[in-house]
């Protein structure tokens, strides 16, 4: 029997390795058969066919017939979904559940301060990073932004803000609730008022045409810039650096303040 090699990837996400794969489908097709018979069908050697078949009862995909010789069930297809999505969600809460208990444990405590005491030993051109992908950049800003005690300051495009407005919406307004002031420096226009409009009560945007630029300022000390224009790379592809450097912060926040400034005299989207 050949299965194809995409239909034995998707089995993948069942918890099936090849081997697995290839005899569960065989017996799925054969309704009860002997260990030989699914080595021979499934092309799998018949020295591994009963290890790889005593796992596949144990995580309860076929059942072993009394008898000799002996055979082997399949589990409807169906019953296996319903015993795979089960397994997922106790294996989630399980994990949520620890994460939970961790964040009110002593040991969190105590990984916080041996974090604290690394850090302080640390060169500063060693607090640098490259993030690769997005969606890794996103996650990487909203962590970042959420230490903010002061200020964020947001370069990005069009297309940036649009995005942003959407992921970070819910963190701006916490950050804007304990005093965080955010804002946000993009190219505008009518396709954006609607975006400026629903960030009004979190951030302030100002509309800074014919600079296309990505970065964001956390209170004067840390910086994330993205390497592409987003326009032009695909998401999987986007990039960025992470600089922990007042120096450099300072420099590059000193520089977004001007460009504030003047923003005052072009073309801003007022908010209602």
């Amino acid at each position: 029997m050949i299965v194809k090699k995409d239909f034995l990837k998707k089995l993948k996400e069942f918890g099936l390795n090849t081997y697995e794969s290839k005899l569960w489908t065989a017996l799925l097709s054969r309704g009860v058969s002997t260990a030989g018979e699914l080595s021979d069908i499934a092309n799998v050697p018949r020295s591994r066919s009963y290890d790889v078949l005593e796992s596949l009862e144990k995580k309860g995909f076929i059942i072993m017939k009394l008898g000799k010789p002996i055979k082997y069930i399949a589990v409807p297809p169906e019953e296996i979904v319903n015993r795979v999505k089960k397994k997922i969600e106790d294996d989630t809460n399980v994990a949520l559940s620890s994460l939970d208990e961790l964040k009110d444990s002593p040991l969190l405590d105590e990984l916080k301060l041996l974090h604290k005491n690394g850090v302080e030993l640390v060169e500063p051109f060693d607090l640098t990073g490259i993030i690769k992908g997005r969606n890794n950049l996103y996650n990487h800003l909203e962590a970042m932004m959420k230490l903010a005690t002061k200020s964020i300051s947001i370069f990005t495009t069009k297309d940036g803000l649009i995005r942003k407005s959407d992921i970070f919406k819910v963190v701006f307004k916490k950050l804007a609730e304990k005093g965080v002031s955010i804002r946000i420096a993009a190219p505008l226009d009518e396709s954006t008022a609607s975006i400026v409009v629903s960030l009004k009560d979190s951030a302030e945007v100002k509309n800074v045409p014919n600079i296309n630029a990505r970065y964001c300022i956390v209170d004067g000390k840390e910086v994330t810039f993205m390497l592409l224009d987003d326009a032009e790379v695909h998401p999987t592809y986007d990039s960025g650096v992470w600089i922990n450097t007042p120096f450099f912060a300072k420099a590059l926040q000193a520089q977004f303040d001007m460009l504030w400034t003047a923003a005052d005299v072009l073309k801003v989207v007022k908010r209602n």
